[in-house]
């Protein structure tokens, strides 16, 4: 297969969350039945189960416990719990395209469109990522992504974003200039390695990087996700790194970033994420979240991020 935009060779080995090695999807049931059903839900016991299960083997409990109760898990939980951990819990029982499906629909039918999060999803995932996000927002909506997506959102921003979502990596051979559309060309259709000599090619001929050409050229949304773009060819990590960075810098954390970042790159490259988080911010992920979150949400993500290496 050519190596489209963002297919970067994705496996399970980079990720903090693995297959349970001994699972006994009889004994999450009857546990996860205790925790809800007494009387005061044992958050602790929901934390054990579905964050230290991978997404596959949450979808067998999933099913299991939905035939032994005549009750979905996800209905449950979200009679049981509330706020942030409600909303963590229920990211982990969504199969990884669904959860991305209901994050773009979140986004985009929100008071005004959450830019910040369709940059980040198609900015930062695979080829194939982006097909089956497209294929589970037609399942779930019965529209097509690139329909909504041009009726909710304008501008060369939704230009950009519609390129990524209709994944039309092929590469063209355009010639520089500063004219938005170029830019929007070049780095939607490129592959990675193309991307990345490009980049190297750029700055040897206009003595400044294409980042600061975009920021010095461009504002608003669109500069962000072409920007969002250019820093995932180089390192998709350390591109999320820096959004969980963000997302706990300055007043107030931004729970939902956490939770997506965390949860949808839990079994990708979670590890990597960690790592460059280190690298550039000097303390670990995970005592940041240490000093960030609390309670039962913050005990979740804790496991999510797993010790430090």
């Amino acid at each position: 297969e050519s190596s489209c935009v963002f297919c970067v060779f994705q496996s399970n080995a980079r990720g903090t969350v693995k297959d349970k090695l001994d699972f006994k999807v009889v004994e999450d049931v009857a546990a996860l039945r205790k925790a809800v059903e007494g009387i005061g839900t044992t958050e602790k016991t929901l934390i054990e189960v579905l964050a230290q299960r991978s997404n596959a083997q949450r979808q067998i409990i999933a099913s299991a416990y939905q035939k032994a109760t005549g009750r979905t898990l996800q209905a449950d939980l979200e009679g049981d719990t509330h706020g942030d951990f409600e909303d963590l819990l229920v990211a982990l029982l969504a199969p990884p395209a669904v959860y991305d499906c209901k994050e773009v629909i979140k986004a985009i039918k929100g008071a005004g469109t959450t830019e910040s999060t369709l940059t980040e999803i198609f900015a930062s995932r695979s080829n194939k990522q982006i097909q089956a996000l497209s294929e589970a927002y037609l399942a779930e909506t019965g529209r097509s992504l690139t329909h909504d997506l041009k009726s909710e959102v304008s501008n060369d921003y939704g230009k950009a974003l519609l390129l990524l979502a209709e994944a039309l990596y092929e590469a063209g051979e355009k010639k520089w200039g500063t004219d938005e559309s170029k830019f929007i060309d070049i780095l939607c259709h490129r592959s990675v390695p193309q991307l990345r000599q490009t980049l190297v090619e750029y700055k040897n001929l206009s003595k400044k990087t294409l980042q600061e050409s975009i920021e010095s050229e461009m504002s608003g949304n669109l500069e962000k996700i072409l920007v969002a773009i250019v820093k995932c060819v180089k390192s998709v990590p350390a591109y999320l790194a820096e959004r969980l960075y963000k997302s706990m810098k300055g007043l107030g954390t931004t729970e939902s970033t956490l939770t997506r970042i965390l949860v949808s790159r839990s079994e990708v490259d979670l590890q990597d994420i960690k790592a460059e988080y280190k690298k550039l911010f000097g303390s670990s992920l995970l005592s940041q979240l240490e000093s960030e979150v609390s309670g039962s949400y913050g005990n979740a993500l804790k496991l999510l991020c797993g010790p430090d290496e």
